[in-house]
């Protein structure tokens, strides 16, 4: 995996093929296609991979017992809901992830398998959302928190291109907008 990662992150999405993974690993190509049979397993493999470290990251403040305390200033730092969206942002600077997901979006408009791969990313993704959100706001309906949990991750996601650098540059009134939205679509 770190071989995969390593690839696409410095060479790109179109040298990411299981022969340069085998050799940046130092295996057999028969040995990695065992446990990959194709590339979009392989690509699935890191999106998984990539996902579970977030969540890992993530798990303090997601878990159920750290979702007591009342919301009386939604960009109080302290509070869970802020204290997620800033540790979201915070993947974003990480030049390496943000290089690794554009390569990944870039495969996935050209590789219909990709493209699943890349989809059931996101899906897992919008449904941790979506269950962060049931327990903060029990009352919302599951279309509700399914709707706010999509633009949330699409608004997260898209701000990535911008405030990596890739597509524009970051200012501080537009990340304090950014915040504020993000903290509105996952608020009351």
């Amino acid at each position: 995996m770190d071989a995969a990662e390593g690839v696409l992150v410095a060479e790109g999405g179109a040298e990411l093929t299981m022969r340069a993974v085998a050799a940046a690993a130092g295996v057999r190509l028969g040995h990695l296609q065992y446990y990959f049979p194709t590339h979009a397993d392989l690509v699935a493999a890191v999106l998984e991979r990539v996902l579970r470290r977030s969540a890992e990251r993530l798990a303090p403040l997601l878990a159920p017992d750290t979702d007591t305390e009342a919301d009386t200033d939604p960009i109080d730092t302290t509070d869970t809901t802020a204290a997620v969206v800033a540790a979201l942002l915070a993947e974003q600077e990480d030049r390496r992830l943000v290089r690794l997901f554009t390569e990944v979006w870039a495969l996935a408009a050209r590789d219909a398998a990709v493209a699943g791969a890349v989809r059931r990313f996101y899906d897992g993704y919008r449904e941790q959302v979506a269950a962060f959100l049931g327990r903060r706001r029990p009352g919302l309906s599951e279309a509700e928190r399914q709707a706010r949990a999509g633009v949330f991750v699409m608004l997260i996601e898209g701000a990535s291109l911008f405030r990596s650098g890739l597509a524009g540059e970051r200012a501080p009134r537009t990340d304090a907008t950014l915040v504020r939205t993000a903290l509105d679509l996952l608020g009351p």
